[in-house]
């Protein structure tokens, strides 16, 4: 037995060697006074670990195979990692986001009416209605989930005080999103709008413009992009989040008092006539539920503030 268990042992030295070399593996060594039987133990240990481990492997994949999915597309950030979180709850009422990511306003709102996807979570209200009168599309809000404040985000300049003469300021080049900035940039004493501006506000509404400011019309999405280029930009919140900035580091950012404020909601748009779909109602559920309000809170620190 003893010379058994000799030739053994230099058998596995041998391998181990072999086995440094490759590099590729981890390296396993048995302890030198290791006995038969306590290898045979171990042994036996293990494949019981390995078999608890591919029954608790094959009890998830049974179980979401059992999860009805539900397509969504959204922003990166802030909603498609709302979206996830929701996941979580979502598991436990039967269902599964399968979560599709848009870096535009336009796709996924016409995915979304072509019926590639269930609902959409990237967008306020009033843009959602000015997109339907636009293009036709019968899409609604399901329900608004949060509010991202409009920021003022310096570029070449440092601050609002120190914008020179005809500086230029980017801001987004939709209808409602544009009127947003309008009204922040007002609230700033930066320009003045006609008498009653309300969220249909243009270019075309501003009556002083004391520093003879030049508006940058810019697509939402790469105004953070450009912002190197001009002296301030405004940006959305969500593309703000993606990009980096802080909500804390804006120039000026909309009071929550502000018509902005009380009209701009994220929601979930869905088509006419699937606001009551049993998914979209437990979408709405999981999205509103305290776990994904904590994390919202948590997470981005007064950039998203939960509407529930």
């Amino acid at each position: 037995m003893k010379k058994s268990i000799g030739v053994f042992a230099a058998a596995v030295f041998a391998a181990a060697a072999l086995t440094a070399c490759g590099g590729n593996e981890k390296e396993t060594t048995a302890a030198p006074d290791t006995t038969e039987a306590a290898t045979e133990a171990g042994s036996e240990e293990a494949t019981e670990k390995e078999t608890e481990k591919t029954e608790e492997e094959s009890e998830e994949t049974e179980a979401a195979g059992n999860l009805e999915e539900i397509v969504l597309g959204a922003s990166p950030a802030p909603h498609a990692e709302i979206l996830r979180e929701a996941n979580k709850v979502l598991a436990q009422k039967g269902y599964e986001l399968k979560i599709l990511e848009y870096v535009d306003y336009i796709q996924p709102n016409l995915a979304l009416e072509a019926g590639d996807l269930d609902a959409n979570y990237f967008q306020h209200l009033p843009y959602l209605e000015s997109f339907n009168a636009e293009n036709g599309t019968k899409l609604v809000s399901a329900a608004a989930i949060h509010y991202e404040p409009f920021g003022i985000y310096a570029g070449k300049a440092s601050s609002l005080e120190e914008l020179a003469d005809g500086a230029t300021v980017a801001v987004p080049n939709d209808t409602s999103n544009e009127a947003r900035a309008l009204l922040l940039l007002e609230a700033q004493g930066l320009i003045k709008l006609k008498e009653g501006a309300d969220l249909t506000v243009t270019k075309n509404d501003i009556v002083e413009n004391p520093k003879n400011l030049s508006l940058y019309e810019v697509e939402a999405a790469q105004i953070p992009r450009v912002i190197e280029d001009v002296d301030i930009a405004v940006i959305n919140g969500n593309y703000a989040i993606d990009a980096g900035f802080k909500v804390s580091e804006a120039l000026a950012v909309e009071d929550s008092e502000s018509i902005a404020a009380t009209t701009y909601g994220n929601v979930i748009a869905v088509r006419e006539g699937e606001e009551n779909n049993e998914k979209i109602v437990a979408l709405i559920e999981a999205l509103t539920s305290d776990e994904v309000k904590a994390y919202i809170e948590s997470q981005y620190d007064g950039a998203v503030v939960p509407l529930f």
